[in-house]
């Protein structure tokens, strides 16, 4: 499981809390959906579990593995595909994916999986291209390539479907509920409420850096759709 317990994170000499004592689970097979408004403090949430950010206090473990302690045993363990991906451009497609292979040390499977991926994608022709050839799209479905190929136990994406046509979304969806059965956590930010109500088993909302509510999806909005409590949670 990934465990997130009381974390907080400060910006510019600790006069701005992005995010205040925050607790979350997720657990083996959840499609764990994370909302709020701009600015609530989701991409901090994201990077502090990733490594990216360190934090104030509290602690984030990765199956007992904390991400401070221990970040390139945690890391190994996850993979991140950010809403505007960070690739080398000065490599091609395949360039770019073989060296986060090589990273992460996938073994015989390798071509077999950039190949599947590759395809289901309909990028394949298009992998011996420089990535600053790309289109916003391409450079999506490249990241995400890069990190299903090594199997993470955490998958955690921001705005995921942000820049995909709409077969590459449904394939990214269908490819999410898989990994799921099979005991990956998924651990996504989106704007889209209606992705994350049908999607989603369960649900964290934030606001001004705090959780206000968090847990399976169908007890938190009741007999109202996502977008109806959302509003009311915020109203109140």
């Amino acid at each position: 499981m990934l465990e997130i317990k009381n974390v907080s994170k400060t910006y510019k000499n600790g006069k701005v809390k992005a995010i205040d004592d925050i607790s979350l689970q997720i657990d083996d097979g959840d499609i764990y959906g994370f909302i709020g408004p701009n600015g609530a403090g989701k991409s901090t949430t994201i990077k502090c579990i990733v490594g990216i950010h360190g934090y104030d206090n509290g602690e984030i473990l990765l199956d007992g593995v904390s991400i401070k302690k221990n970040p390139i045993e945690a890391k190994m363990k996850m993979a991140y595909v950010a809403d505007n991906p960070e690739l080398y451009e000065h490599l091609t497609g395949i360039q770019y994916i073989d060296f986060v292979c090589n990273i992460y040390g996938v073994g015989e499977q390798k071509n077999e999986l950039i190949s599947k991926y590759a395809n289901l994608f309909q990028i394949e022709d298009r992998l011996s291209d420089p990535i600053k050839t790309y289109s916003h799209g391409m450079k999506q479905k490249i990241a995400l390539i890069s990190a299903l190929v090594h199997s993470p136990k955490l998958l955690i994406l921001d705005e995921p479907f942000v820049g995909l046509d709409p077969k590459a979304s449904y394939d990214l969806k269908e490819i999410m509920r898989d990994l799921c059965s099979n005991g990956t956590m998924i651990f996504f930010s989106s704007h889209v409420l209606e992705v994350v109500e049908k999607f989603c088993n369960k649900i964290a909302i934030i606001k001004d850096g705090k959780i206000i509510v968090s847990g399976n999806t169908e007890e938190i909005k009741g007999s109202e759709s996502l977008e109806e409590k959302f509003l009311e949670l915020f109203n109140e």
